[in-house]
C-alpha cells in the first residue's frame, strides 16, 4: 500500500473529505485503486457535491468488484448508483443500474446483503405514492435482510423507512420510537456518511410533519454538530440550514431564519439538490410574514419547481393579498388526497381560509378533524394548533365564552413552546372574544399585547389586520371578507369590479360595503379609502 493511499484512508475516517479526495487522486496516479478504495473515493466525491465524479468513480468501483469476482460488492455499487441517479432526476440511468443490481443479486451463488438495497427504492416508491402498508412491508423485509447479513447501513435505513411508514399511517408514537432507534446508530457513528445524512434529514423532516417539536429541536442540533464536524461536506448541509431556518422562524428569530435560508440556498446551488424545496420555502415563509409579498411568491414558485407543492405558504400568501378564492382553491387542492401527516399540517391553514371565505360549516369540519386527531396526542404543538383553530371557529359561530376558554388554553401551550407569532394570533382571538362579551378593557389589553408581539417580530401584515380588528369605533371588527372588500375599494375598484375579483354578486359586495361603513362609522367610499391608507391596508 502506498503512503498516499494510507493518507487517503485516514483522511476518510477522520471526515476530511477534501484531503481524502486529493490523497485518493495521488494514490491512483501511481497504480489503480482497489475496488473498496474506489468505493470510498466515490463516496468522498458525493460528499463534496461532485456528483458526476462520484458516479464515474463508483462505476469504476463496480467494474473493479466484478473483475475481482466480488458479486456482492458489484451489486452494492450498482444499487447505490441506481439510488443516487434516481434521486438526482436521472430516472432512466438510475433504473438501468437498479436492473443490473437486480440481475447480479439473483444470479448464481448465495444471496448477499446487496439484495437488501433493492428493497429501498421499492419502499420509497410506496411512501411517495402514499401506500403506507406497502412501504411497511418492504421495509420490514429490508430489516430481515439487514439482520441476516449484519449490515448496519441497511438496518438503519430500514428502521427509518419503518418509522416514516408508521407516521404516514397515523401511528406517530410507534414511528417516532423507530426513528430514535435509527438515530442511536447515527449518533454513535456506526454507519456510513451517506446513509447517516439521509437518516438525519428524513427524521427531522418527519418530526416537523408530525408536530414533534422536541425531537425536531434535538435532532436539528445533532445534525448541525454533525455537519460542523465535516465543514467541506455539501450534501445534507443545506438541509441542515433549512431545518434551522424553520426552527428560528417558529421561535420568532426571523432575521436568523432568513440568514439560514439564504445559506441553505447557497449550499443548494453548490450541489445539495435535496435541499431545494426547504431552502426556497423557508425564504418564502419569512418574506410572507414580513409582508414582502412579491419576493415571497417568487420563493414559493422556486420551491414548487422541485415537484412539491409550496403549501400552506402559497395559499396563505394569496389570502393575505386579498385573493381569497384563489387561496381556497389552492389549500383545498393541497389537502385533498394527501397523506395523513401532510393533511394534518395543512388543516390549520384550511380552517383560516375557509373562515375568511365565510364557509363556516367547512371550517368547522376541518377544525373538528384537527381536534380529533390531536385528542390523544402527546405533541403540545399539535394540541395548540388544534385549539387555536377550534377557538377561531367557535368565535365565528357566536360562542364567545367557548372561544375564550379554548384560545386561552392554546395560548398557554404556545407560550410554553416559545412560539410568539401563534401566541399573538391567540391573544388576538382572546381580544375579539372579550369584545363580543363587552369586556372592552380586557379586549384592549389583549389587542395591545398581540400588537406588541407582531411589531417586535416585524409581522407588518398582521399588525395591519390587528389595527382593523382592534381599533374600529363600532361594536364588531371587520371580517376577513370585509377587509378584502375595503382593500379593493381603496384600490379604486367599482362594486362590479370587486364582485368579479372576489367571485361574488354585486349585491353581496354592496352588503359588505354597508357593513364596513357601519362598523367604521364612515359615510363614503372616499372616507373608506382614506381609512384603508391610514391603517396601511393597501
Amino acid at each position: 500500500m502506498t503512503a498516499a493511499l494510507e493518507l487517503a484512508r485516514v483522511a476518510y475516517q477522520e471526515h476530511r473529505w477534501t484531503a481524502a479526495r486529493d490523497a485518493f487522486g495521488d494514490a491512483q496516479r501511481s497504480r489503480p485503486l482497489p475496488a473498496r478504495d474506489l468505493e470510498l473515493a466515490a463516496t468522498t466525491a458525493f460528499l463534496l457535491g461532485l456528483e458526476s465524479e462520484g458516479v464515474d468513480t463508483l462505476t469504476r468501483a463496480h467494474e473493479a468488484f466484478l473483475a475481482a469476482d466480488d458479486i456482492t460488492g458489484a451489486a452494492r455499487c450498482a444499487a447505490w448508483l441506481g439510488i443516487q441517479l434516481t434521486n438526482s432526476g436521472s430516472r432512466a440511468r438510475g433504473g438501468g443500474w437498479l436492473a443490473r443490481a437486480q440481475r447480479l443479486v439473483h444470479g448464481p451463488g448465495e444471496p448477499g446483503d446487496a439484495e437488501g438495497f433493492l428493497l429501498i427504492p421499492l419502499g420509497l416508491g410506496s411512501l411517495y405514492s402514499g401506500d403506507a402498508d406497502g412501504a411497511l412491508r418492504a421495509f420490514d423485509q429490508l430489516v430481515d435482510f439487514a439482520q441476516r447479513f449484519g449490515d448496519r447501513d441497511i438496518l438503519c435505513l430500514a428502521r427509518l423507512g419503518q418509522g416514516q411508514a408508521r407516521v404516514m399511517a397515523g401511528q406517530v408514537e410507534e414511528g417516532m420510537s423507530l426513528f430514535d432507534e435509527a438515530m442511536v446508530a447515527v449518533t454513535a457513528d456506526e454507519i456510513s456518511p451517506l446513509p447517516a445524512g439521509i437518516v438525519y434529514c428524513a427524521v427531522i423532516g418527519t418530526c416537523h410533519l408530525a408536530y414533534d417539536l422536541r425531537r425536531a429541536h434535538e435532532w436539528t442540533v445533532a445534525l448541525d454538530q454533525w455537519c460542523a464536524a465535516r465543514p467541506d461536506m455539501i450534501p445534507f448541509s443545506a438541509q441542515c440550514q433549512a431545518y434551522r431556518a424553520a426552527l428560528y422562524c417558529l421561535h420568532g428569530a426571523w432575521s436568523e431564519a432568513y440568514g439560514a435560508a439564504l445559506l441553505a440556498e447557497e449550499r443548494f446551488e453548490r450541489g445539495d439538490r435535496e435541499a431545494a424545496y426547504g431552502a426556497f420555502y423557508q425564504k418564502g415563509e419569512i418574506e410572507r410574514l414580513r409582508g414582502q409579498f412579491e419576493a415571497a411568491e417568487a420563493s414559493y414558485r422556486r420551491a414548487g419547481e422541485t415537484g412539491f407543492e409550496p403549501q400552506p405558504g402559497l395559499a396563505l400568501l394569496f389570502l393575505a393579498r386579498g385573493h381569497g378564492e384563489v387561496a381556497l382553491a389552492l389549500i383545498r387542492g393541497a389537502v385533498d388526497g394527501t397523506d395523513p401527516g401532510t393533511r394534518r399540517r395543512l388543516l390549520p391553514a384550511l380552517v383560516a381560509i375557509e373562515l375568511a371565505a365565510g364557509h363556516l360549516a367547512d371550517a368547522r369540519a376541518a377544525a373538528d378533524e384537527l381536534r380529533i386527531g390531536s385528542s390523544d396526542s402527546r405533541m403540545p404543538m399539535l394540541r395548540a394548533s388544534a385549539g387555536q383553530a377550534h377557538a377561531a371557529v367557535l368565535l365565528e359561530e357566536g360562542d364567545a365564552h367557548g372561544a375564550l376558554a379554548e384560545a386561552r388554553r392554546a395560548s398557554s401551550l404556545w407560550r410554553d413552546l416559545d412560539v410568539p407569532f401563534e401566541l399573538a394570533q391567540c391573544r388576538s382571538l382572546i381580544a375579539r372574544a372579550h369584545r363580543v362579551l363587552e369586556d372592552a378593557a380586557s379586549a384592549d389589553v389583549e389587542f395591545q399585547a398581540a400588537r406588541a408581539i407582531f411589531t417586535q417580530l416585524g409581522a407588518t401584515p398582521s399588525v395591519r389586520e390587528l389595527d382593523v380588528a382592534g381599533r374600529t369605533p363600532g361594536d364588531a371588527p371587520l371580517t376577513g371578507r370585509e377587509v378584502e372588500v375595503l382593500r379593493l375599494v381603496a384600490s379604486g375598484l367599482t362594486n362590479k369590479a370587486i364582485a368579479a375579483e372576489l367571485y361574488l354578486s354585486e349585491k353581496t359586495v354592496a352588503r359588505h360595503l354597508g357593513n364596513i361603513f357601519a362598523k367604521l362609522d364612515l359615510a363614503s367610499r372616499a372616507a373608506a379609502t382614506a381609512y384603508a391608507y391610514q391603517h396601511r391596508l393597501v
